[in-house]
């Protein structure tokens, strides 16, 4: 890393943290699932940069600091994710007492086919089935001409209809 244009507290603190990098991501990896660490260790580095001028000068307690930093962060992300599983179990109760009984066979055929639609034709079926957008608004949303919408919603259209009828003709006249 060239270190024109950094003073000297900031050319101390990026050997500080280069130093104590490695032990930081295992200190975030005993405690946090996969690539949740490196994600951890940037917003670490990016607390300890925007702070650097407040990081002490020696390396010992330099390192004590950046693993403050570290504790602090890792208790902020533990903090989010207990607050976004709140909030989704509240949708859930939500939408547990909002939505009418599903028991007819065929709606969770049909949503299981839209499902298995690749993501472009599943968003567009979305938007103009369950969200009611027109097909040339539902191009607008996704940012694409409104006739490949029309001929990407003719294809799933074909799609699903060949996954709802796999053993009759599909109502497209064979046109796959």
């Amino acid at each position: 890393m060239s270190r024109r244009g950094m003073n000297e507290r900031q050319s101390r603190g990026v050997d500080h943290i280069s130093t104590n990098s490695a032990d930081l991501l295992a200190y975030f990896e005993h405690r946090a699932r996969g690539a949740e660490a490196a994600d951890l260790l940037s917003e670490t580095m990016a607390t300890a940069w925007r702070r650097v001028d407040a990081m002490p000068e020696d390396s010992t307690h330099a390192r004590m600091w950046l693993f403050g930093i570290a504790r602090n962060v890792l208790a902020n992300a533990a903090r989010g994710a207990q607050r976004r599983w709140k909030l989704a179990d509240r949708l859930r109760a939500h939408l547990v007492t909002a939505a009418p009984p599903d028991d007819d066979q065929r709606a969770v055929e049909v949503r299981d086919a839209v499902s298995r639609l690749p993501p472009d034709l599943r968003e567009l079926i979305g938007l103009i089935h369950w969200d009611g957008f027109s097909i040339t608004d539902a191009a607008g949303i996704i940012g694409i001409p409104a006739s490949t919408a029309r001929t990407r919603y003719q294809t799933a259209r074909r799609q699903l209809a060949r996954s709802l009828d796999p053993v009759g003709p599909a109502s497209d006249g064979g046109n796959a």
